[in-house]
């Protein structure tokens, strides 16, 4: 627990929420100048037990339970990062799924020119896998240029996706149907992805790999073979990362060897040297 940060985030969040906003009068007890809510009003709106939110303010509460953290980051209208940090400094982890269902299905529009920036095929894809942006060497590996409505289905289930993922059986959907699972567990009242795992369950292929299971959730760093449409087959190196405001969104940047693969390039460390300039 982080009792400092976590004190004065919440402190700081709680005086922008007036009592009037939720049908409640305002303190006047003897010294409270304090604006926003009380405390004890906190309490009583969450429907919680008296001095339970004093004790979460203080730092008091140890450990304290993710549904008292939710309940408190929808009464202050957190955003998702700021639920990301109300749970690190109160549990020291991330939140097991995103504050609203909403969160991760939109991106800002300015990532539409960020993604058609990119010379390397490029897509961003919704917490649901749905496609929200691509450029056009993106479209150029894809049969017919089809852009997929939903990147998961079309890799798992389309013939054209098994097409040109190479060794789809072994160097791909074993790789896939753990992150499906994983954003499952994250958000397991989405709609999208409910019905694309009972897809997958239903296909004779993709359904015992499903159920095999695995631990990959994320696909960055990895080295997969294609059939690039127009440029034949070849190795993958895939970048993927995601727009902070946006949880769940992918960013994937999908960077295309022909022929044989070929060894990747070393990792990036501090203190290496840009064109022959020594660290500053």
């Amino acid at each position: 627990m982080h009792k400092k940060a976590l004190s004065a985030m919440l402190r700081e969040r709680r005086a922008l929420i007036s009592p009037e906003s939720h049908g409640l009068a305002r303190p006047t007890g003897q010294g409270r100048r304090a604006p926003g809510l009380s405390q004890q009003q906190v309490d009583l709106l969450l429907n919680r037990a008296i001095h339970t939110y004093h004790r979460l303010e203080s730092g008091t509460y140890h450990n304290p339970p993710v549904g008292l953290l939710r309940e408190v980051a929808q009464l202050f209208r957190f955003d998702e990062q700021e639920w990301v940090s109300l749970c690190r400094y109160a549990r020291d982890e991330d939140p097991p799924g995103p504050l609203r269902p909403s969160a991760g299905k939109e991106i800002p529009g300015m990532w539409q020119e960020a993604v058609e920036g990119i010379l390397h095929p490029a897509y961003i894809t919704d917490a649901s896998w749905d496609m929200l942006a691509c450029n056009s060497p993106f479209t150029e590996m894809v049969p017919d240029g089809r852009v997929p409505g939903n990147m998961m289905r079309f890799m798992l289930l389309d013939p054209d996706g098994r097409a040109i993922l190479s060794d789809w059986e072994t160097a791909w959907a074993p790789l896939l149907v753990p992150q499906l699972r994983a954003a499952l567990v994250a958000r397991p009242d989405d709609t999208v992805l409910r019905g694309i795992e009972r897809e997958v369950l239903a296909d004779p292929l993709a359904g015992p790999l499903y159920e095999a299971g695995g631990a990959v959730i994320h696909p960055d760093g990895d080295e997969r073979p294609i059939r690039h449409v127009k440029l034949g087959p070849g190795w993958l190196r895939m970048c993927a990362a995601q727009p902070l405001a946006s949880p769940g969104a992918r960013l994937i940047i999908l960077m295309y060897q022909q022929g044989p693969r070929q060894d990747g390039a070393p990792a990036i460390r501090s203190g290496r040297t840009w064109a022959g300039l020594p660290p500053a």
